[in-house]
């Protein structure tokens, strides 16, 4: 079976050879020190704005060189985040070590380098300063962060009819996913504004090293109800914990 260094290997001897690629690096999991037997290999590269469907070529020709594609899937386009972005499960390496792969064009100044969101990205090569990244801008992020508490402060009470009425109909399956994005997502917002500022949209990825561990012994069973009775009593939790992190902030 293969492994990410393998991989990894194999896109970088490929790749850095090629004038019109400017850098790689690897982020993800592996840009926080937390890359284990179920990480996934994140790849990014950076390329003249003409040369990503050569850049493609290339990449996939050298994954090929080490397996079959069980999967391949693009990202359709546009994509959010602005770049090129194609999936790969490879038939010789574990379903974990999938790949995603980012093709940025140089003249895009949005990298996802900031260290304060993204980690510390371990970069493979950069042959001309691509990677220079200035730092998070703290003062546009509380700005933004202050308008969205402003919006939470008038959603969170108006939705949470929702799960109530759901409850008492006995209708399960509907106060589950309203539970979920009406409270508890709302929640883990407000958690993270207040523990984990640059991560205020990640929701409950890496939730446990990013609030503090009392914060987050008190939130993680809010998200697993037994039945309506305990949704109900968890919902009020949930509410009064959004509450008193909103008083906080």
């Amino acid at each position: 079976m293969l492994n990410r260094h393998q991989i990894l290997h194999a896109l970088q001897q490929a790749l850095e050879p090629l004038t019109y690629v400017h850098a790689m690096w690897e982020g993800g999991s592996a840009a926080f020190g937390r890359d284990d037997e179920w990480s996934d290999v994140d790849v990014q590269i950076v390329v003249e704005d003409e040369r990503v469907a050569d850049a493609f070529a290339v990449a996939e020709a050298a994954l090929l060189t080490l397996s079959p594609f069980e999967i391949r899937w693009e990202v359709p386009h546009p994509a959010w985040h602005g770049h090129a972005q194609v999936f790969y499960k490879l038939q010789n390496a574990s379903p974990y070590l999938m790949v995603d792969f980012v093709v940025m064009k140089a003249s895009n100044p949005n990298k996802f380098l900031e260290p304060e969101i993204h980690g510390q990205a371990t970069i493979l090569f950069d042959k001309n300063n691509a990677l220079a990244v200035a730092p998070l801008d703290w003062a546009a992020l509380q700005k933004q962060l202050t308008a969205r508490l402003e919006q939470l402060r008038v959603t969170f009470p108006l939705f949470q009819s929702l799960i109530t009425k759901s409850v008492n109909r006995g209708w399960s399956l509907e106060a589950v996913a309203f539970y979920q994005a009406f409270t508890l997502r709302p929640l883990m917002e407000v958690l993270r504004i207040k523990h984990s500022p640059a991560h205020h949209n990640w929701h409950v990825k890496a939730a446990q090293f990013d609030l503090p561990p009392e914060v987050f012994a008190q939130v993680e069973p809010l998200f697993f109800p037994r039945d309506l009775a305990d949704l109900s009593a968890k919902h009020a939790e949930a509410e009064r914990l959004f509450y008193a992190t909103l008083a906080s902030l």
